[in-house]
């Protein structure tokens, strides 16, 4: 009998992949661990809408900085769907079937907590944690490495520069801990994506002080730590309430199914990985390892 791993049991699904009850009761615990790890530092769970308006992702520059992977969603035209129907050789609608494009399908969780937090003033350190579908265009897709949707669980701190630059910190200590519990390699590199225009004294800045660190198993980036200084603030109209100044952020991303594809590799099958989920919170340091939730 031939056997088969878990990343090759997802198949080749054009980047939207299933899980079977076995990696989804993994995704469950691995979600449940990093939410935990957000609501112990004092984070808010808050759930976001799959879209977003795409007037407002333009005015984050989203679409100047990240064009390669945007995802846009427009509706259908019913009084031009009569003479432009589906198209069932190339299987898709004609754009002229469609209205504009007025929604966006964001690439990361983060922006739905800066738009929510639009033209407020906040504690100096407010945290919020968010599970949400994301979705980027690839020029490629391959199982749980590589996909056209899936979730990512983020921590975002909004507040002083200190506390967001302290909440990188903390949870760049937590990611360690909890990969060398789980006996997975990882390695920290420094990331260059333009959250900024790239001709901006920002762009130069970022270069010389990187903002994103990611934490990659081999060559797959799992998890990630990002500073964006006070750009969402001033973008979004965040202010502090201790002195009326632009808010700071930053935020602790990881994509859940990436960590399914590098806990199965790492350890061989559902089984072994899930195992090694429930035994590293078990052995993760006091205070850590956050409120990893029910066993599953």
């Amino acid at each position: 009998m031939t056997t088969t791993t878990p990343e090759q049991n997802v198949g080749e699904t054009r980047g939207l992949p299933s899980l079977g009850p076995e990696g989804t009761r993994l995704l469950r615990l691995l979600d449940d661990t990093f939410e935990g790890w957000g609501v112990t530092a004092g984070a808010r769970p808050m759930t976001m809408p799959p879209l977003l308006p795409a007037a407002d992702l333009a005015k984050l520059d989203y679409y100047d900085n990240f064009p390669h992977q945007a995802v846009v969603a427009a509706p259908l035209d019913l009084e031009r769907r009569a003479t432009t129907p589906f198209d069932t050789t190339a299987g898709r609608f004609p754009s002229d079937a469609l209205e504009p494009a007025a929604l966006g399908l964001p690439s990361a969780s983060c922006y739905a907590v800066y738009l929510d937090h639009r033209g407020t003033r906040v504690a100096d350190d407010t945290l919020v944690t968010i599970c949400s579908w994301c979705f980027r265009k690839e020029t490629h897709y391959e199982g749980m490495r590589r996909q056209l949707g899936f979730r990512m669980r983020e921590v975002v701190a909004i507040g002083s520069r200190e506390h967001a630059e302290t909440h990188l910190a903390d949870f760049t200590t937590r990611i360690q801990a909890f990969a060398a519990a789980l006996d997975l390699p990882l390695r920290k590199e420094a990331a260059c994506d333009p959250f900024f225009d790239k001709g901006s004294s920002k762009a130069v800045l970022q270069r010389l002080t990187p903002v994103k660190y990611e934490f990659l198993y081999e060559d797959l980036a799992i998890a990630s730590v990002n500073t964006h200084r006070n750009f969402f603030g001033d973008r979004c109209d965040i202010t502090l309430a201790s002195t009326g100044g632009p808010a700071f952020t930053s935020c602790v991303a990881f994509g859940l199914e990436r960590w399914l594809s590098a806990l199965t590799r790492r350890h061989g099958s559902w089984e072994a990985a899930t195992r090694a989920v429930r035994d590293a919170s078990r052995r993760m340091p006091a205070g850590a390892s956050g409120a990893a939730g029910p066993v599953i």
